[in-house]
């Protein structure tokens, strides 16, 4: 069975994201040791955007997930249900056309996109199940999702290491450079309860994707999630 969620309510999570989004983008540099580039870089391949494609980036933040993938020629929509994280973005990256959306009623119309994802976001949700569905709703027949999400590292002695990690580190690291430390306790106690890479593709399978197949980057740290709709 997956693993019980501990998202907060959504005015929980936009007042928690809103709280943190001066410094999101530096302090998630810090906590992950550089290595939400290379995460970065994943996604885009997985997705692998195309010249005059729509693509939505849920959960978008200040917007480092989108710009990547807009080098393509891709016309990519970034949407995320913290308005304080959309500022932040506006302000930093003006010519991205940020939206403001909840991930369970996502403010457009049936198969708009060619693609959709979302990183490190997922796990925020109240309802996995109705975002994934929703966001099978907003991509054509044929799209594809990726999700690119924390998860569980395959090997045992590095499993330990690292959930002393998120005890551990990830809140004295907080303490130092982020503008809300209590708002990542959460986010690292999220991380360990979240399904494994196997549970998060039965999940969206139920959701009605196919054709999934997941990738383990650093080790299982993340997990990257592709499939098809219908």
């Amino acid at each position: 069975m997956p693993r019980a969620s501990l998202a907060k309510s959504p005015h929980d999570v936009a007042a928690m994201f809103d709280g943190i989004a001066d410094r999101y983008d530096l302090t998630n540099d810090l906590l992950s040791l550089g290595q939400d580039r290379l995460w970065r870089r994943a996604v885009v391949r997985a997705v692998d955007p195309r010249p005059g494609e729509r693509v939505l980036d849920l959960a978008a933040g200040t917007g480092t997930s989108t710009q990547p993938l807009t080098r393509t020629g891709a016309f990519v929509v970034p949407c995320d249900f913290s308005l304080g994280m959309a500022r932040v973005g506006k302000r930093t990256r003006p010519w991205l056309p940020f939206v403001a959306g909840d991930a369970l009623r996502l403010p457009f119309s049936d198969a708009s996109f060619d693609a959709v994802t979302m990183s490190f976001g997922l796990r925020n949700v109240v309802d996995v199940h109705g975002a994934l569905v929703e966001l099978r709703r907003v991509t054509r027949p044929g799209g594809r999702i990726v999700i690119c999400e924390f998860s569980h590292p395959v090997w045992r002695p590095f499993r330990a290491v690292y959930e002393r990690y998120l005890a551990r580190v990830v809140p004295a690291i907080a303490r130092r450079v982020a503008s809300d430390p209590e708002s990542y306790v959460y986010l690292a106690e999220s991380i360990q309860a979240w399904p494994t890479q196997a549970e998060l593709a039965a999940m969206m399978a139920a959701a009605g994707w196919e054709a999934l197949e997941w990738r383990n980057l650093s080790a299982g740290i993340v997990a990257l999630h592709r499939g098809r709709r219908p």
